[in-house]
């Protein structure tokens, strides 16, 4: 009873954007550094599905990389506060999540690879932000609010737990539920299965090939971003935008609104975590944005959606 009222009580936690800032900037740059590793080993998959983090009952992990003839993994465990590096063999090594600048993390994670014996190559900068300090040379961001990441992570296991419910209604092409460490969103994309016009690109420090393979086929995307307004936005948006996509209404009513500057639906991460059902508003919000995009768009709804709880008598 007491574990079932924590879990209750740690539910839609608060987290002010500009209380957290400092260290949101820090772990986003440990996060490029761990999905650059992944990325440098697993193979290529289609819009760039290999790189992404996906929310882990503790933290933030790698899944298995493939590694020779083995695999290894990488975890940011919040709740013990440590970067935890395993490899199929049994070996372990752990990296402190504790104040401390970007180089001196971006050296202790490589140290901690090489005597697993793990050999990783990478570009060793950031992308998708400006400016883009080299890993080796950043002093600028070294902070690390022990408190604030494990309620972010508590914000991504919620986001995580729903947009995966939501995922559940779709059966065409679909991507998992996963954190891309280029914006530090956790996303969940629906395809028509039509092609789309190469994307213009325009993200900083982003070659236009990266954003044409993952834009190349026509999309309804949805998520969680943590960075902006006062507590994070539920995010959803279409590429390419179809004619009537920003006029549809979309719900909640009078709480989620499109942003003409980002180009997407926006739903505040306080009306969701404060209101009297907060599932409930958040997959209100995906299922009338994603028909904003589907209806727009003249989908074939009927050959890509099924009901979820179909077999659900069977269990």
């Amino acid at each position: 009873m007491v574990q079932q009222s924590s879990r209750a009580a740690a539910a839609w936690p608060s987290l002010r954007v500009d209380d957290w800032s400092d260290t949101r900037d820090t772990l986003h740059m440990w996060a490029q550094i761990v999905g650059k590793v992944r990325l440098s080993h697993a193979p290529l998959i289609n819009h760039w599905w290999q790189v992404p983090l996906y929310v882990s009952p503790r933290g933030l992990t790698t899944s298995a990389i493939p590694y020779r003839s083995g695999a290894f993994d990488l975890e940011f465990d919040f709740i013990d506060h440590r970067l935890v590096i395993r490899e199929d063999g049994g070996g372990v090594r752990s990296v402190r999540l504790e104040p401390k600048a970007v180089a001196r993390f971006y050296g202790e994670t490589l140290r901690a690879l090489d005597e697993l014996g793990i050999e990783s190559e990478f570009q060793p900068s950031p992308n998708e932000v400006e400016p883009a300090i080299p890993f080796a040379d950043d002093e600028r961001h070294a902070s690390y609010d022990a408190r604030a990441a494990h309620l972010f992570w508590r914000q991504l296991l919620e986001a995580n737990r729903v947009l995966g419910e939501f995922r559940a209604g779709f059966v065409g092409k679909a991507s998992p539920v996963h954190l891309f460490w280029g914006a530090m969103d956790l996303a969940c994309t629906r395809f028509s299965g039509r092609p789309a016009p190469p994307h213009p690109g325009g993200a900083p420090n982003v070659g236009a090939w990266v954003m044409e393979e993952a834009y190349s086929r026509e999309l309804s995307s949805c998520g969680f971003w943590p960075s902006a307004g006062a507590e994070g936005f539920f995010y959803s948006y279409a590429y390419p935008e179809p004619d009537g996509f920003a006029d549809y209404p979309v719900r909640p009513a009078g709480e989620a609104r499109y942003s003409r500057d980002e180009g997407e639906f926006l739903l505040p991460y306080e009306t969701v975590r404060t209101a009297a059902d907060p599932d409930a508003m958040v997959l209100e919000f995906l299922q009338s944005t994603y028909d904003a995009a589907a209806e727009c768009g003249r989908w074939d709804r009927a050959n890509l959606e099924e009901d979820p709880g179909r077999w659900s008598r069977h269990r």
